[in-house]
């Protein structure tokens, strides 16, 4: 069966149908130790050598040498939406729904089956931020393409299902009422302030540096005043732009040594936590707009959202953003 949008009427959010995830093999069923992990697996489909597993490569980083790929895009075997049908929606009864087109890619970051992000070098990490902006560049083409999001899953906790390095981009010919909402909200601010709410915010947290941890030419990484969880961080670029497709060359190498902070701190101070990050880019024809404003959200899974959370849909943070950079800084 295809991927399928369908409208909650009570909330206007949509959802994703997408049986053919069930299907996706779950190697976080058992229990392995990520260092005792080979670099060559071959029962891994991101393993090279194994191309065999996979449903088809996109395009690839090659390595130094130029003999082989150091990052490559796949396409997902397992597609939360595909590019079948049209993008129309159609009325079912009271309820609205439509093809759930769009584009499901994998980024494999090294072809190395052992390494993680908190194990990369600079160089490495930059070779996963130029696959990251390859494939969203090459994604914005499509003028059917509404959203398009970047984001990556580590661990258990976080929704990994394979343990091969890897982040994943979804294109959608659908903008959830979360990003609307998060638009809106940034554009009242702009019609009441006349200015970017997120360079506003990152002015502020420069002066304040209570919860700054890190900058450098293009970026800042802080933990935001109003943290969902603990330890939760925003890398922001410090230049104003809207889309993550205008990112320049040095702002990537910039942006590539902020992870490298960060995946570093994760593992000296946190033990290497399960986490989910998200690019969080603009919507299709907003990219000119003055109050948008992308940045790089990072979510450690430390806590889990309980009955209050899940029904009131606010978060409950146990630790205060102050005490956690003061952790992380010292």
């Amino acid at each position: 069966m295809k991927s399928q949008f369908r409208q909650n009427k009570l909330t206007g959010e949509w959802v994703i149908f997408a049986p053919s995830r069930r299907r996706r093999p779950m190697d976080f069923v058992r229990d392995v130790c990520l260092v005792d992990l080979p670099e060559y697996d071959p029962d891994c489909p991101f393993c090279p050598g194994n191309e065999d597993k996979l449903s088809g490569i996109v395009c690839e980083m090659p390595d130094k040498t130029g003999e082989t790929w150091s990052s490559r895009a796949v396409y997902n075997k397992f597609p939360a939406l595909t590019q079948e049908g049209d993008v129309s929606r159609n009325q079912d009864g009271i309820y609205l729904q439509g093809n759930g087109f769009g584009s499901h890619l994998v980024i494999v970051e090294s072809p190395k089956h052992n390494i993680q992000m908190c194990g990369m070098a600079r160089k490495e990490l930059l070779v996963v931020i130029e696959s990251y902006h390859k494939c969203y560049t090459m994604l914005a083409h499509d003028p059917r393409v509404m959203l398009i999001m970047l984001f990556k899953n580590h661990g258990r906790t976080a929704g990994a299902s394979l343990f091969h390095p890897h982040s994943q981009v979804v294109a959608s010919s659908l903008v959830p009422k979360f990003i609307r909402d998060r638009e809106k909200e940034v554009q009242r601010y702009f019609d009441e302030m006349g200015r970017c709410v997120m360079c506003d915010v990152l002015d502020f947290e420069t002066r304040d540096q209570k919860r700054m941890l890190f900058d450098n030419q293009s970026f800042v990484v802080f933990i935001p005043y109003a943290a969902e969880v603990p330890f939760e961080l925003w890398v922001v670029p410090k230049r104003h732009m809207a889309d993550f497709k205008d990112i320049n060359q040095a702002e990537k190498i910039d942006m590539a040594e902020s992870l490298e902070w960060v995946m570093k701190v994760f593992q000296d101070k946190l033990h290497c936590p399960d986490y989910n990050f998200a690019v969080n880019s603009c919507t299709r024809y907003k990219s000119e707009e003055p109050q948008l404003h992308w940045f790089l959200r990072i979510l450690p899974r430390l806590t889990t959202r309980a009955g209050f959370e899940i029904g009131s849909g606010m978060c409950i943070n146990p630790s205060l953003p102050e005490i956690d950079a003061e952790f992380l800084r010292s």
